[in-house]
């Protein structure tokens, strides 16, 4: 990776952008986006950077908040029988003028079949603009046979059809992979024969237009000053792509940057008592985990997959990792999401018995690879030392595990393939406060090779998951997910890891931040004190 200093690259940003700007808010970011089309990725690092930026969506959620309120749509309604829902668009919206783009039009409803159909069919010219893309939201939480089509009412009216009643429909519509984008700029990109541009310069309608991108060092965006919901109070926001979170803190207060995320655990203490600095806090909706792969052997037997379980010592990684800032995970969804299980008994921490399960199964002098994410998450500080200390558990149960890593984007990528070899952390925030956010999106026979790592399919699991979410009743919901959980611990696709508190520092000078559950990054309130 090229190293660049963080002054070399905000003086090229600033270059870029032709002026310096009366009000920038530097956020220090953890990683680089794996692109700016927000449609075929995953990761809260991409959507920091590209989705919760540039676009918009119909629905958005409350900051602070997993409530919804209009976006892009004004108002909506939805049959008595939850089979459609027609969205009124919000009238005078303007895309984003930039360098390499000017609008000649506003928001109408053929940007938003076109920024479904593309995901949606595999005929459409844009399904297979960027090599390997698979659209892993969408095909995850089977949106191409939930929906039967998208239809045009008028310019500002657009109606869903669906296949059957889905619960969570709305709540997923606020997520990232449905922003909207300009149908008009796609057409033109198609015409030049620039599809790719898509994914490198985006325009949309959100509250801060792009400008330019120093890989791996700086992102520059500018306030839109057409944003439909006011122009941002800051003219300038700079992501400094800064991976150590030791050298964040030093950026901070260093006054180089104003905010940063995933704070070391053992810096928390300082930075709380650091006067000149703010430090925000709140229970992280989210989990940690290490998936083994269900399609490789030894791991497609559920015996060995619960003895490496037992091998683990959690608590020592929620001490070491996080000293004490998270507690330890028994369950694919966090202890503050509705229809979680308390009941759950626990993996117990047993080398003994973990070795001799291993013996009864066959397995014998086992190597293996344990992947270590190569940045900060929310849920994992760390992810190097867990892998040091996974491996030193499975030491002791005789298993031979070398860590391995890779660049984000690409570990990223090869940790969904279905011949991964090995066990690989991972971890997951919820996107909209629904449970089947992480039990179908993360564990459902449908993500298989996309956001379900374990590549673990398992019928009777996935029938309550897709039943749960064609059901309206939350009650009801409640009990077949917490099925759905008592499968899940019983059949181990993962070791679970932990839930952590997410910390948030930033300067005193910086106003209007709020904590979002959904580990999303907004600045469209923010502002600098003079």
């Amino acid at each position: 990776m090229k190293k660049t200093s963080f002054a070399a690259a905000l003086l090229a940003a600033t270059l870029l952008s032709g002026v310096a700007s009366a009000k920038t808010l530097v956020y220090c970011s953890e990683g680089s986006p794996e692109g700016f089309d927000p449609g075929p990725y995953t990761a809260g690092t991409t959507f920091d950077a590209s989705s919760r930026t540039a676009y918009n969506r119909l629905v958005e959620f409350k900051h602070g908040s997993t409530e919804l309120e209009p976006g892009l749509a004004e108002s909506w309604t939805v049959s008595d029988d939850g089979l459609e829902y027609t969205f009124k668009l919000r009238p005078g919206v303007k895309f984003q003028t930039t360098d390499f783009f000017t609008p000649t039009r506003e928001l109408n409803a053929d940007d938003v079949i076109y920024s479904f159909d593309r995901q949606l069919k595999a005929d459409n010219p844009w399904n297979k603009y960027i090599a390997g893309i698979n659209w892993e939201y969408a095909a995850g939480m089977g949106f191409p046979e939930l929906i039967k089509s998208i239809e045009k009412v008028d310019d500002l009216t657009v109606k869903f059809v669906l296949n059957h009643p889905e619960a969570p429909f709305m709540a997923d519509l606020g997520m990232d992979f449905a922003s909207i984008l300009s149908k008009e700029y796609a057409d033109k990109l198609q015409a030049d024969g620039k599809m790719e541009q898509m994914n490198q310069m985006p325009l949309g309608t959100g509250p801060f237009t792009f400008v330019a991108y120093q890989q791996d060092a700086v992102i520059r965006y500018k306030a839109n000053p057409d944003y439909w919901n006011g122009k941002p109070k800051i003219d300038d926001l700079v992501f400094a792509i800064t991976t150590d979170a030791s050298v964040r803190r030093q950026k901070l207060e260093a006054g180089e940057c104003q905010i940063f995320p995933y704070p070391n655990a053992a810096d928390i203490e300082a930075l709380k008592t650091n006067p000149n600095l703010t430090v925000q806090e709140q229970a992280g909706l989210n989990v940690a985990y290490l998936a083994y792969n269900a399609l490789v052997p030894p791991f497609d037997k559920v015996e060995v997959r619960r003895a490496l379980n037992m091998a683990i010592n959690k608590q020592a990684i929620v001490d070491a990792v996080f000293e004490g800032q998270a507690q330890v995970a028994k369950n694919p969804i966090p202890p503050t999401m509705w229809s979680y299980d308390d009941s759950t008994k626990d993996d117990t921490y047993d080398p003994d018995a973990a070795k001799k399960m291993l013996e009864e199964a066959g397995v014998k002098d086992l190597s293996m690879k344990v992947w270590a994410m190569p940045v900060s998450r929310p849920y994992m500080l760390n992810a190097r030392r867990t892998a040091e200390l996974i491996q030193a558990d499975f030491a002791k149960v005789g298993v031979n595990a070398e860590i391995v890593t890779y660049e984000w984007a690409e570990y990223l990528k090869r940790s969904k393939e279905k011949d991964r070899d090995g066990a690989v952390i991972m971890g997951w925030t919820g996107d909209n406060g629904d449970p089947d956010n992480f039990l179908d999106t993360l564990l459902g026979c449908d993500a298989v090779g996309g956001n379900n790592r374990a590549q673990w399919c398992n019928k009777e699991y996935d029938a309550l998951v897709k039943k749960a979410k064609q059901t309206a009743d939350q009650g009801e919901r409640t009990k077949l997910y917490k099925q759905a959980q008592a499968v899940f611990k019983k059949e181990a696709p993962w070791a679970t890891l932990d839930h952590s508190t997410t910390f948030m520092p930033m300067s005193k000078a910086v106003q209007g931040y709020t904590q979002d559950p959904l580990g999303i990054h907004r600045f469209d309130n923010v502002d600098i004190a003079e």
